[in-house]
């Protein structure tokens, strides 16, 4: 095939990005090693220097390595971890408070990305995603519907799992380690089919958390979760 394929020349540069971004995320590279050459990426992936170029100048651009000329590239101080609020697993949060968390799975699925999906995700037209939406129960009382996401490429086995026995937060921390995360919250009247899931009326405002969360340099899930407001609250530290 001829290198000049823009469809091959941008699936090896992504998966030169991927292996760098595991190999920090699994904590083989730290902050400050350096890491292989262009040279050795070049021989390692059998590509051009110039994609192996390509990967590192947009990983140097999202402040995931630094390049010093002379020197090499390093694996850049991650400054993330001192900006992100916690991302928790509700199902944790309910048991630290000595009370019991269940769930019910009311979807999964699969689902091709339609115009608006693409362009959040980033990814292509009809790109595969997957899709869940299940109400946790705290002492069998619903406070929260988690309405999510996810991107097949960056956990592809999240349509295999058995939401009872684990939350998709517990799953997705563990398959797409974060590395990042955008997030609003905002009060609104739920809707009809929401605030009866919620054992509430259509009158009770709710909080709303809408979460982006990003994964080895990609969009991994975006997620819509409805709190009963007189039910809910969010707390965290700095």
């Amino acid at each position: 095939m001829p290198a000049h394929d823009p469809h091959i020349n941008g699936s090896l540069f992504q998966r030169i990005k991927d292996y760098i971004l595991a190999e920090i995320h699994l904590g083989h590279w730290r902050e400050g090693d350096v890491i292989p050459t262009e040279q050795a990426l070049s021989k390692q992936f059998v590509v051009s220097r110039m994609t192996v170029n390509r990967a590192l100048r947009e990983l140097t651009s999202e402040q995931i390595l630094m390049r010093i000329q002379g020197s090499g590239t390093f694996v850049a101080q991650q400054k993330y971890k001192a900006t992100l609020i916690k991302v928790k697993n509700i199902a944790e949060e309910i048991k630290d408070r000595a009370h019991t968390h269940r769930s019910e799975l009311l979807c999964l699925e699969r689902c091709k990305a339609n115009e608006q999906q693409a362009k959040q995700f980033q990814v292509n037209h009809n790109h595969m995603l997957f899709h869940s939406t299940i109400v946790h129960f705290e002492n069998d009382i619903p406070i929260q519907i988690e309405d999510r996401w996810v991107n097949s490429e960056v956990a592809p086995e999240y349509i295999q799992q058995n939401f009872h026995a684990i939350t998709p937060n517990e799953y997705l921390m563990k398959a797409a380690p974060l590395q990042g995360a955008d997030y609003s919250i905002e009060a609104c009247n739920a809707p009809t089919e929401i605030a009866e899931l919620l054992a509430m009326t259509s009158k009770d405002p709710c909080l709303v958390l809408n979460r982006t969360t990003k994964s080895m340099g990609r969009i991994a899930s975006v997620a819509t979760m409805w709190h009963p407001g007189h039910r809910y609250q969010f707390t965290g530290q700095f």
